[in-house]
Parts: structure tokens; C-alpha cells; sequence
């Protein structure tokens, strides 16, 4: 074990932990408000921070880096396109649910359709969370510190077990910040770390450039740029594992579900201080999603030419920062790849709490329950799941296919369906429950046997944007038949300023020039 580089990792964890524990010493958390939404105080730095962090975990230093090892840089088209998507939310979705004062995504539901549809969605979101995202974020943290410490190798265990043991630490350090500090220490600590992340990733492609360069980072981007261009391609064919195609149909639906719907992204913008400061805070996550390649993805590149025969690919993210880096830049980035996966586990744990209190718990009691014994139950709640999530990661080892493809096709069983659902409620006005209900059903049954029981040879994100299509159809045909009484009628019970940020069309034409910009450079017409 790089004992200089462990003990550095301790300290950056222990200097963000006071920052945090500093600047909410003086937050009461005895309310649902203060304790799931941070009172809704957040500037657009903290939003954006947050944002940024929150979808920037361990998973993906993990996962997106493995990608470019064994395929290319395909891998990309997720966060280059999730730009367009940010923005659209930013300027459509996101004043819906200020309007009405939303405190979850779903939320809406209720507004829209009924009390009902509201608690089918939101259990939906919980076995997402429970499935795909708290184990995912756990495991691939455990397998980014393992990776760069060898902790099974320092204690005599075997991988696994070393995976199960840093799973359980990481749970237990996530369980405490969201459990004690609340949404606001989780925030805060966000901005502490995405400082150190860009920083830590900047200084890790200078050191691994100049490794591979032997010691000359421009011959280290000569050889980088000269041999093995394949991987440097971004735009995939039809036969690729992410075809380019597939960036405007199944694609651009989960991005737009992700940033516009899923609750633990939504938090983030929903606790803002005022709209104009959520778009500001939105448009601050795109500009660091045009930056992430440089985390998430060349190292990866670099890493091909360094490793030609890693076994377990999972693992060349952390080798690459074990063997480039000084050790107590080691410990720095080991400290950063730690916080993303606290900061996206936290959100997740902040969400399911929000969700199973707001939604469920708080509505079972009927209003008997105060605001103190709501927030206890939160706490019990959340701690039950991680439980649970712990004994259920370290299995994920097993999965045939590679890890990030895992945490995408098993996502595509939660987030289109509920997208449709909700997609459909903003631009109808007469469209009842009971058809939101039978498409909601139809779309995951359909999903689950184009997945598993026929053979279809088709992209699985091309499957996903015929369904929603299909589904929406069945949906407007239901409503047709039977519509609603009476259309609906947005309600205006907003608790912010709805003002929206003056400047933002030219922030957001920069932000697509760049994001078009990022593909021509990853392609046969540019690098590749």
C-alpha cells in the first residue's frame, strides 16, 4: 500500500468533512425543508457544483474509462449529448416545478394526474435507486480505491472480499454525511470537491501524459495521436456497442428523463434560491460536461497504450493513478474519486428519504405526522437502504458485459417509462390517470421482452425510442376515449422567484457550439 498517498487521501477527506461541518453548524434539521432541501438557499454555484458531482461518480471514472480501454470513445456520446438535454430542461421543465412548488419530480404526477399514479412513480424511483443506483455507486468506488491503494493486497484478502469491506467503509461515511449533515452539508461539500475534481483530473492527464511520454508531455500526445486510433473515434457505426444514431432516439430520451425527471439530478435544481439561479446552476453543469472527457475518458486512451493485457479492465482507471502519479497526488485524486462517489451516493440516499417521506410516508400518517418524526423516519429509512445496498453490490462483480453497460441497459427498465409518462402530462391537458397507468405497464412489460425473452436485432436504445413512441400513442388514444371532465389546470404555489436568468440563450448557443465542437474533434474528420 502507498502509505504517503493513504494518509493524504485521509486528510482531503477530513479537510472537506470540517468544511462542510463548519458552514451548517448553524442549520437546524429538525423540518423536512431544512433536511431534504436545504431550505432552498442554492446559489447557481452550488447548483451547478452539485449537479456537476452528483452525476460524476466513481461509476464513471470506472466505467467510462474501461469503455475507451476495450471499445473507443463512443462512451463520450452519453455526456456530450446530456448538454442539449440540461438546456431544454433548464428552459422548460425546470419552471414547471418551481411553479408549483414541487419538493419531487414526482410531484407533478399528483398535480397532473392523481395521488396515485404519484405513489406508483415514486416506488418506481425507489427500486431504481435500490437496483441500480446506491450498489452501482458503492461498487465502483470500492473498485476505484482498491485499485489505487491494493487493499487486498495489503491485508492478505481476496479481491472480493476487499470489495465488500471498502463497500461497507464507503456506505458507512455516505450514510453519515446525508444522515447528520442533510442536503446542505451534501452541497456544500460538492463545492469543495468539484474544485479539487477538476484540479486533480487536470494534474492527473499532465503526469500521465508525460509518463507515457517518458517524461515529455508533448511525446506523450504524439503517441497518444499517432498509433491505435481506433479508439479515438467518438462517432459509432451501426454495429458498435453505441451506434451515433442512437444519440437521437433512446439516447436523448434518457438524457432528457435524467436531467429533467430523475429525483437525486432534480433535488439539485429544485433547492435553488430562484429560477434565473437553476438555469445559471444547469448551464454551469453543462460547461463541466464539456471539460469530463478529459476525466472520464482519455485516461483511458492513455491507458491503452500502457496496458495492452489487463484481465480485469475494471480496473484501469486506479492503475493508471497508482503507477503516474507522485504519492501524494495519489491520495489527492483517490480523495476526489472517493468524494464523486459520496456525492452521487448521498443524493441518491437524500432522494430515496425524500421520496419515501414526501410521497409515501407522509400521506400513509395523513397529515399527523410532524415535521420532527417525519425526518426521523427519513433517517431510518435511509439507513435501511444502504444496509441493503451493501450486502447487494460487491455482486455486481459478476455481471457478464462490463460494468457501465450494466448501470445503462438496467436503467432503460425505470427511466423511459416514467419519462413517458410525465412527457405526456406536460403537453396534454385532458389525457386521464388510468391512461398514464396502462402505458406506464405496457412500456416496462414490452421492454422487459424485447430484452429478455425474444431476440430482437435491434440497438436496445433504439427499442427504447419505438416504445416510446408506441406508448405515447396508446396513451393519447386512452385519453381520447376517455378523457378527463375538465382539462387541467396549472397551479401557481411557487416559493421562489420565477424570474428567469436574462442572459441565457447566448451561455446556451456557446455551450451546443462546444458540444458539436467535442464530436468533430473525436472523429475521422478530426483526431481520429
Amino acid at each position: 500500500m502507498n502509505l504517503t498517498g493513504f494518509i493524504c487521501f485521509l486528510l482531503c477527506l477530513a479537510t472537506v468533512a470540517a468544511v462542510a461541518i463548519f458552514k451548517t453548524r448553524k442549520i437546524q434539521l429538525n423540518t423536512t425543508v431544512a433536511y431534504f432541501m436545504g431550505n432552498r438557499t442554492l446559489g447557481f454555484w452550488m447548483v451547478g457544483m452539485s449537479l456537476f458531482l452528483t452525476n460524476l461518480s466513481s461509476n464513471q471514472f470506472v466505467g467510462e474509462n474501461e469503455f475507451v480501454y476495450t471499445t473507443d470513445m463512443t462512451v463520450m456520446a452519453w455526456g456530450m449529448s446530456s448538454i442539449l438535454a440540461m438546456l431544454i430542461v433548464a428552459e422548460f421543465f425546470l419552471p414547471i416545478y418551481l411553479r408549483m412548488g414541487a419538493v419531487t419530480t414526482p410531484d407533478y404526477l399528483e398535480h397532473r394526474f392523481g395521488p396515485g399514479l404519484k405513489k406508483i412513480v415514486s416506488l418506481i424511483f425507489l427500486a431504481s435507486y435500490l437496483v441500480t443506483l446506491i450498489p452501482t455507486i458503492l461498487y465502483g468506488s470500492a473498485v476505484a480505491l482498491n485499485g489505487i491503494f491494493h487493499i487486498d493486497e495489503a491485508l492478505g484478502i481476496s479481491y472480493f472480499s476487499a470489495i465488500w469491506l471498502l463497500v461497507v467503509l464507503i456506505g458507512v461515511i455516505g450514510c453519515c454525511y446525508t444522515v447528520l449533515g442533510g442536503f446542505k452539508a451534501i452541497t456544500v461539500s460538492d463545492l469543495v470537491q468539484g474544485t479539487g475534481l477538476l484540479i486533480g483530473g487536470l494534474a492527473l492527464l499532465w503526469f500521465s501524459l508525460r509518463y507515457l511520454g517518458d517524461g515529455s508531455a508533448t511525446k506523450g500526445v504524439q503517441t497518444l495521436l499517432g498509433s491505435k486510433k481506433e479508439h479515438l473515434n467518438a462517432i459509432g457505426g451501426s454495429h458498435d456497442p453505441i451506434p451515433f444514431s442512437t444519440l437521437f432516439t433512446g439516447m436523448f430520451l434518457i438524457n432528457l428523463y435524467y436531467w429533467g425527471m430523475e429525483q437525486y439530478i432534480m433535488q439539485q435544481a429544485l433547492a435553488a434560491k430562484s429560477l434565473s439561479q437553476g438555469q445559471k446552476g444547469m448551464s454551469l453543469a453543462c460547461l463541466g460536461k464539456l471539460l469530463s472527457p478529459l476525466l472520464l475518458n482519455v485516461p483511458g486512451l492513455i491507458a491503452v497504450h500502457l496496458y495492452p493485457n489487463i484481465t480485469n479492465t475494471a480496473t484501469v482507471y486506479p492503475r493508471l493513478v497508482g503507477d503516474v502519479l507522485p504519492p501524494i497526488m495519489t491520495g489527492f485524486i483517490a480523495a476526489i474519486i472517493f468524494g464523486a462517489g459520496i456525492s452521487t451516493f448521498n443524493a441518491g440516499l437524500n432522494s430515496t428519504g425524500t421520496l419515501f417521506i414526501m410521497n409515501l410516508y407522509k400521506p400513509w400518517r395523513k397529515g399527523q405526522a410532524s415535521d420532527r418524526e417525519l425526518v426521523k423516519a427519513g433517517r431510518t429509512f435511509q439507513l435501511s437502504i444502504t444496509a441493503i445496498a451493501m450486502c447487494f453490490s460487491p455482486f455486481i462483480l459478476y455481471f457478464e458485459g462490463g460494468f457501465y453497460h450494466y448501470i445503462q441497459k438496467i436503467s432503460s427498465f425505470f427511466s423511459v417509462p416514467v419519462f413517458t409518462v410525465m412527457i405526456v402530462g406536460f403537453l396534454t391537458k385532458r389525457v386521464p390517470e388510468l391512461a398514464a397507468r396502462i402505458g406506464l405497464l405496457f412500456f416496462i412489460i414490452a421492454y422487459t421482452l424485447s430484452q429478455f425473452v425474444f431476440d430482437i436485432q435491434m440497438h436496445y436504445l433504439h427499442v427504447v425510442a419505438i416504445l416510446f413512441i408506441v406508448t405515447v400513442l396508446l396513451i393519447l388514444a386512452i385519453g381520447k376515449w376517455k378523457p378527463l371532465a375538465e382539462p387541467y389546470t396549472p397551479r401557481n404555489l411557487a416559493v421562489v422567484d420565477l424570474q428567469p436568468w436574462r442572459h441565457r440563450y447566448w451561455f446556451f448557443l456557446l455551450l451546443i457550439a462546444g458540444m458539436a465542437g467535442a464530436f468533430f474533434l473525436f472523429s475521422k474528420a478530426g483526431i481520429a
